[in-house]
């Protein structure tokens, strides 16, 4: 969600409906807090599953505009730009927040995590949820099978044994390749875009070297 991208939506477009979407509801947005979204969506994935397919819902309508470039299921238009299916609805909702709050780099998304209302944040979260994945790739590549032994060394302790995340930690697996190979890069290099010591430490560990197999394996793993 943080890279910058580029294609079809580009620069100049990106930047003139954004100044439309803003100009269109920020006069009606109060200020919004975290700890608000929270729990709302706390209440959420605890409520009957009524209740959770009316934020679902509400989800799909709300993360109308997220659709341009992370599809209409979180499924990437875009290899540079992530999938959000099946990511922990925790896991997106602090992505938002870390947007909305400048600890992620993005100034079109910094844009518009800041229209969003508290219960907005928290049902797009749960609507990401409960999408279903779909890998990014269906075959590995050349060097898949050592891009797995060096994830289950170096990565599983955090993201799990299937790459499949935790509230704190982005589920990985099926995840679109240009996208992981920006961010693990950025991570290792520390570019500014993402900020995460861990991250850097496991990257530098992992080794510039072996990015590319790791990003073959779980671009396709299902």
């Amino acid at each position: 969600m943080s890279i910058e991208r580029k294609g079809p939506t580009g620069a100049g477009l990106r930047g003139a409906l954004l100044g439309l979407l803003l100009a269109a509801v920020m006069p009606a947005v109060a200020q919004t807090t975290a700890p608000g979204a929270r729990g709302y969506l706390e209440r959420i994935v605890k409520a009957q599953a009524a209740e959770q397919k009316a934020a679902q819902d509400a989800g799909r309508k709300a993360s109308f505009f997220c659709a341009n470039c992370h599809g209409e299921t979180g499924l990437s238009k875009y290899t540079e730009v992530p999938n959000l299916a099946g990511q922990h609805p925790a896991y997106v909702l602090n992505q938002i927040d870390a947007f909305h709050t400048g600890k992620r780099k993005d100034p079109f998304m910094q844009g518009l995590m800041k229209v969003l209302k508290d219960e907005e944040k928290a049902d797009i979260a749960v609507f990401y949820a409960a999408q279903q994945v779909v890998p990014a790739v269906s075959m590995g590549g050349p060097r898949a099978a050592e891009g797995k032994a060096l994830f289950d060394k170096n990565c599983a302790r955090c993201h799990g044994a299937e790459a499949k995340g935790a509230e704190t930690f982005p589920r990985l697996a099926g995840q679109q390749a240009e996208y992981l190979r920006r961010s693990l890069n950025r991570y290792l290099t520390m570019s500014g875009e993402r900020i995460y010591p861990p991250m850097t430490a496991a990257v530098t560990g992992l080794g510039a070297q072996n990015i590319e197999a790791v990003v073959q394996y779980l671009s396709a793993l299902r």
